[in-house]
């Protein structure tokens, strides 16, 4: 069973740059070319060794960094949320099972917060991403977001969202989904004080702005995971709706008994019920990863012929353990990453000297600025006789 961990919080020690040319970006763009040169060929792979290669293409792993340029927090970059906000933390999963209190306070930041994930898109990285899949030196994308950018971005490479998604949400009780964008107009229905509150926000400009001190100044703190704070708001006064199905359709409990499910006159979630909790479809820390997911994580790995974690420090264990299992099986590794990453040493404590980007690369460059650039070389590359 894979448990989502409350990640290190602490700022990372700064990289190691490899290789040593790729302290310039220019330098940066030519080691990456050469870390994924191999890939253009499938059917040629590049072998590490004696270790085998099911196919030559990369895998790609990504978190919060590949995301700045769409407008979202990342968690310690210079504006991150850790950097930012010493005390942010985050809500954990039987917390939000367990506590009405708790789950009002969610849903309210998390109403205020939608809108801002909700305008923001896919960037250049995303595309660029997408271009590397379509020229077919990248076979599938592994990300920790879940901001739905990669499946935007590129529908036809296939993701695995680690951590799940924000566009939907899942029941607690009967598993059934729903349109998140549906739940923001409930949520606005069911608290017009809030909704009139997330309109002066909008006025203001305090969700326009990327700068975390512009946004304080107009009381209010957002962070990655769609989540805005109200410093001494009211959270106790906010409602959510309850699951339909269940509301329907009460579910059987084991004893054969029927789970309670009941609303107030408005259709909120009224205390006392005993099921029909609507929860984002993330995973939150303390919750299990999906086993399917976890199993698609490492069969991607599994099937990789090298590695690039794009804009992740590796801080949480499920990403971590995946760099790790890829290092065990002796693939290329490469960390495109603003900063540092959990553990990076020892991923590239047996690089040689003589290596310019092949066998390995870590590279601290703005990923908007630099991967659609690779992808213009690669693209040069592929269209050679």
């Amino acid at each position: 069973m894979a448990i989502l961990r409350v990640p290190y919080t602490d700022p990372l020690p700064l990289p190691k740059i490899i290789p040593a040319s790729a302290t310039t970006t220019s330098g940066a763009i030519a080691a990456l070319v050469d870390f994924l040169s191999p890939s253009l060929s499938s059917s040629r792979p590049y072998l590490r060794g004696t270790s085998p290669v099911k196919n030559g293409k990369t895998l790609l792993l990504t978190g919060a960094g590949i995301s700045v340029a769409s407008g979202l927090a990342d968690y310690r970059g210079p504006n991150g949320t850790y950097t930012q906000n010493k005390t942010y933390r985050p809500i954990y999963y039987n917390e939000f099972c367990e506590n009405h209190e708790a789950r009002k306070r969610y849903w309210a930041r998390s109403f205020l917060g939608w809108t801002n994930l909700s305008k923001a898109r896919p960037n250049k990285a995303h595309e660029a991403c997408g271009n590397l899949g379509r020229l077919g030196v990248v076979g599938k994308v592994i990300t920790q977001n879940v901001d739905s950018f990669h499946p935007k971005a590129h529908p036809s490479l296939p993701t695995t969202e680690l951590h799940g998604y924000l566009r939907n949400l899942v029941c607690l009780t009967c598993r059934n989904e729903y349109d998140r964008r549906v739940f923001q107009d409930q949520l606005a229905k069911l608290n017009p004080a809030w909704a009139t509150f997330l309109e002066e926000m909008l006025a203001s400009g305090a969700l326009d702005s990327e700068n975390p001190d512009e946004r304080r100044k107009k009381g209010l703190k957002t962070n990655p995971d769609g989540d805005a704070d109200v410093p001494d708001a009211p959270y106790t006064t906010f409602r959510y709706p309850a699951c339909p199905a269940c509301l329907q359709t009460p579910p059987r409990k084991l004893n054969g008994g029927v789970v309670k499910v009941e609303v107030d006159q408005d259709g909120a979630w009224k205390h006392g019920s005993e099921g029909g909790v609507l929860k984002p479809a993330v995973i939150m820390f303390g919750e299990s990863i999906p086993a399917a997911t976890k199993v698609a994580a490492e069969q991607a790995v599994d099937e990789a012929g090298r590695l690039l974690v794009i804009g992740s420090s590796l801080a949480t264990y499920s990403a971590w353990r995946l760099v790790k299992k890829a290092k065990e099986q002796r693939l290329p590794i490469g960390i495109l990453n603003m900063g540092g990453a959990r553990g990076e040493d020892a991923f590239f404590s047996d690089v040689e000297e003589s290596n310019t980007g092949r066998e390995a690369v870590r590279i601290s460059e703005n990923v908007e600025k630099v991967l659609p650039q690779v992808v213009k070389i690669l693209e040069r590359m592929k269209g050679k006789p």
